[in-house]
């Protein structure tokens, strides 16, 4: 039998010092995202949502964004991602040079309003206002639409898949490079997530973008695993399960980092991470952040005896 590493076949992008910290009612102070970022970077993770550009009154754990981003520009061949709810955010973030938008437009009319205080239409033209200004700015950098409540609204209740399925492509034709589909109420099921994310590739090809599952229900993993089936190759997540959204009632839980790691790498598909590494980034998150409980039940059970991560059987 020979034995090669393999390149990575998915990416895992950490939206913990974005989703989880603005989850959370302590405020990480800064030095500690740093030190946090550091280690997520060490352990292997290539893409991270550092932030988000919101005033400070709203959301003060994110107060220092632009000193997180210029700290995590510091380390090459990491894509350093932000979150924008508006134009004015977007412009700063593209001044303190991220490298990815990420545009929060909800597929439920209820949320769209209760989390950004617009419609779906008005959002879906602030994606327009944003790509106008990225172009302006700093062309070479991407934007992500992330369609919200895209399996459920916590508000409103169903959100119907045409409903997606438009928003989606409305936000491509409006400049964004990419959707991609978000459980943020934890409602999602595997044969839905497979269904809605054929519907979306219909409709706009290859510029589908991630899934970020909630682990709310338990569902977190199987939902992810659903959408691999499917050719979804991009997964947000969050060091130790940090996150939910303050607008979606019931939300909780990202899928844990550390979980979806080694289910994926368990399977043969490399994710470019290391195991021990990233669990080792725990350390760094609860020094930022004493007492507030993480998830995560590989950190819990350890890593089988024998465990090899990153060399397959050929």
């Amino acid at each position: 039998m020979n034995a090669r590493v393999r390149e990575p076949e998915v990416l895992i992008s950490e939206v913990g010092p974005r989703d989880g910290l603005q989850s959370v009612k302590a405020t990480m102070p800064t030095a500690q995202k740093l030190r946090w970022i550091d280690a997520l970077v060490a352990s292997g993770l290539r893409e991270i949502e550092v932030g988000s550009f919101v005033p400070a009154r709203l959301l003060p754990q994110m107060a220092d964004t632009a000193e997180v981003v210029r700290h995590a520009l510091t380390h090459p061949g990491v894509t350093v991602m932000a979150l924008v709810p508006n134009a004015r955010g977007a412009e700063s973030a593209l001044r303190a040079g991220v490298h990815k938008l990420t545009i929060p437009v909800s597929a439920s009319a209820a949320h769209s309003f209760a989390n950004v205080r617009r419609t779906r239409e008005e959002m879906i033209e602030e994606v327009r206002a944003i790509a106008c200004l990225r172009d302006d700015i700093a062309p070479g950098v991407k934007i992500e639409a992330g369609i919200s409540t895209a399996f459920g609204c916590s508000i409103q209740g169903e959100v119907k898949e045409d409903d997606v399925v438009w928003v989606a492509s409305q936000c491509i034709a409006a400049g964004a490079d990419e959707a991609g589909l978000s459980d943020s109420t934890g409602m999602a099921n595997p044969a839905q997530v497979r269904r809605l994310f054929n519907k979306v590739r219909g409709a706009i090809g290859d510029k589908t973008g991630a899934a970020h599952m909630h682990n709310t229900r338990g569902l977190g993993l199987a939902n992810c695993l659903a959408a691999y089936d499917v050719g979804v190759r991009t997964f947000d997540s969050s060091l130790g399960g940090l996150g939910g959204c303050p607008y979606a009632p019931g939300a909780s839980g990202n899928v844990v980092t550390e979980d979806l790691v080694f289910m994926f790498e368990a399977m043969g598909v490399s994710t470019g991470v290391d195991l021990q590494r990233v669990i080792a980034a725990r350390e760094a998150l609860q020094a930022g952040l004493p007492g507030e409980p993480i998830y995560g039940m590989t950190p819990e059970a350890g890593l089988p005896k024998g465990w090899v991560q990153g060399v397959y059987a050929t």
